[in-house]
């Protein structure tokens, strides 16, 4: 799920950080590497908000295009998020990856029934039910939350999500 626009912008760029290197000038190489570094960062984020669901028969999606300003502020990492709205009620469905709040809260996620935590079965993912916030963790490095709506509602969304795609994320 590449964009050939961005990878020839990503091609660009790293001639450019090579001609600056081969010129003496560090610290544009710098700059350049840099900012091949966030295009590919695009580009992973991307096809990470792939795996958002679509939203339920009724119901409209708004994908967020600030979720990993936030997470810059958090250790990095990337994440997506989009809001579920059917105009009275909400719900938002957050996908985090390689942020260092993953691996955290995976301790939780993972011991969640031994610490006297309800769980909630989404196939075969177990998902952290606190007070109706659901948190499941995939392959131990992808933090998945849904918060604002009923349960029983927001698990019908998260069966729409690959989670064996999302294993595959980022390896």
């Amino acid at each position: 799920m590449s964009n050939p626009a961005l990878a020839d912008e990503v091609t660009d760029t790293l001639t450019s950080a090579m001609d600056a290197y081969e010129e003496g000038d560090i610290d544009y190489a710098i700059e350049e590497l840099d900012y091949a570094k966030q295009l590919l960062q695009a580009m992973k984020t991307a096809e990470l908000t792939a795996f958002l669901p679509e939203a339920p028969a009724g119901w409209t999606r708004e994908v967020s295009e600030e979720m990993n300003t936030g997470l810059a502020m958090l250790g990095g990492g990337m994440g997506a998020e989009a809001e579920y709205s059917d105009g009275a009620d909400s719900f938002t469905i957050t996908i985090m990856a390689n942020n260092p709040m993953v691996t955290a809260m995976g301790a939780m996620v993972s011991n969640a029934a031994m610490l006297g935590m309800k769980l909630e079965r989404v196939g075969r993912q177990k998902f952290v039910n606190d007070d109706g916030e659901l948190t499941g963790l995939v392959d131990n490095r992808i933090l998945i939350q849904a918060s604002g709506a009923d349960v029983d509602l927001m698990v019908g969304v998260l069966e729409n999500i690959d989670y064996e795609a999302l294993e595959d994320f980022a390896r």
